[in-house]
């Protein structure tokens, strides 16, 4: 089944992409037809993309699907993974004399060992929200006495705009611009959740933005070498549940494979122009994800002629040890949520100390974290 050949016999030739896909009487027949798959043991989905997870309870999506169909958040929200490390590293160079900090807005309320970057812009006024890392290229220009740092946060999405600001950069000879780095890579991070058997997983949805840049041909290791279906979805309604449909058909006609649902905007081969500029200025990694500790080559760090940018390089860290603050966060669960070991809903913190206005982890303060989505949605 194609959703795109199904509602455009059903809905008016003039496409807008938005009231199409929420269309209810396209919402049934889709939903009738996963059901009419009739996979009776436990099926596991785990989506990997923020989105993903605030429209499938946004749009109650849950009720049109099957008791033993099971919908696992994955770690799917770039600012949620960050490790607290980084928070605390960007809020020691933020006290550094004649410092700025630029930032995306869903990271100041991420909670540090004992401040955050939003208390921290409170007490200094240098910490500002942007949104494009190309800001940074143009607030340094013109505040050429201040270090500037940008807190480069993000998947493959963010990514290339990052690369393209450190090119412009280096054209234009800007030396008071530098970055904090927590870029990572989707793909990696997915074989290790297929690897861990606690998940049980039987199926990705795989994130569409990611997506747009990878392309499909990366997630085509899971159904080769784990016999695990993949299929790329949009985000509105009909996106979410075609894609689930898809993979409920791969379970039950045994047929792993990669499916691309989001064809309106995902091509096979992704983005070939923003991956080159991206790996014209990064290398992979090994990098540290909250939750999962050190994932081999699912990091991107600079290489060696634009190591000059990196924040590391130019700053040094306070030496006195911060301690942790264990009676506030002993019991935060936000590294099992984020590797879909349990449901935000089984965190004892959870509306009951941890809430949007009062964040104990990261996964309550993005919308793109499953705490958040569970708590807007479900609670």
């Amino acid at each position: 089944m194609a959703l795109n050949g199904v509602w455009k016999k059903e809905v008016n030739k003039e496409v807008k992409y938005i009231d199409e896909f929420r269309n209810k009487k396209l919402i049934h027949k889709v939903a009738d037809k996963i059901k009419k798959l009739r996979v009776t043991r436990r099926i596991n989905i785990m989506e990997v993309c923020g989105t993903h997870t605030q429209n499938f309870f946004r749009f109650g999506l849950e009720q049109f699907l099957p008791e033993n169909l099971n919908f696992i958040a994955g770690p799917g929200c770039p600012v949620c993974v960050s490790e607290q490390e980084f928070i605390d590293e960007a809020i020691s160079y933020a006290r550094h004399k004649d410092t700025a900090i630029l930032t995306f807005a869903d990271m100041l309320r991420v909670p540090g060992t004992i401040s955050t970057l939003e208390r921290e812009r409170a007490a200094r006024g240098n910490i500002l929200v942007v949104y494009s890392p190309l800001t940074a290229v143009t607030y340094a220009k013109a505040n050429p006495n201040k270090k500037v740092i940008f807190l480069a946060v993000g998947f493959e999405t963010t990514a290339p705009t990052v690369a393209l600001s450190i090119l412009r950069a280096k054209k234009e000879r800007i030396k008071n611009l530098f970055f904090l780095f927590s870029l990572k890579l989707i793909p990696p991070a997915m074989e290790l959740l297929v690897k861990d058997k606690r998940l049980k997983i039987d199926g990705f949805l795989c994130p569409g933005h990611v997506s747009a840049i990878i392309g499909t041909g990366h997630y085509s290791f899971i159904p080769r070498d784990y016999g695990i279906g993949c299929c790329v979805a949009g985000f509105e309604p009909l996106d979410i549940l075609e894609g689930i449909y898809i993979l409920v058909r791969q379970i039950a006609e045994k047929k792993p494979c990669v499916v691309n649902q989001y064809g309106r905007v995902v091509r096979s081969k992704g983005n070939i122009k923003a991956r080159s500029i991206m790996y014209r200025v990064f290398k992979t990694c090994d990098v540290s994800w909250r939750g999962f500790g050190i994932i081999p080559k699912s990091g991107l760090e600079l290489k060696d002629e634009y190591a000059s940018f990196n924040a590391n390089r130019d700053f040094s860290i306070d030496a006195k040890k911060i301690t942790i603050d264990n009676n506030r966060t002993r019991y935060c669960k936000c590294a099992d949520v984020l590797k879909g070991l349990i449901s935000p809903l089984d965190c004892p913190l959870f509306s009951k100390v941890c809430n949007p206005n009062n964040p104990v982890g990261p996964c309550m303060v993005s919308q793109e974290g499953a705490c958040n989505a569970y708590y807007r949605y479900r609670r």
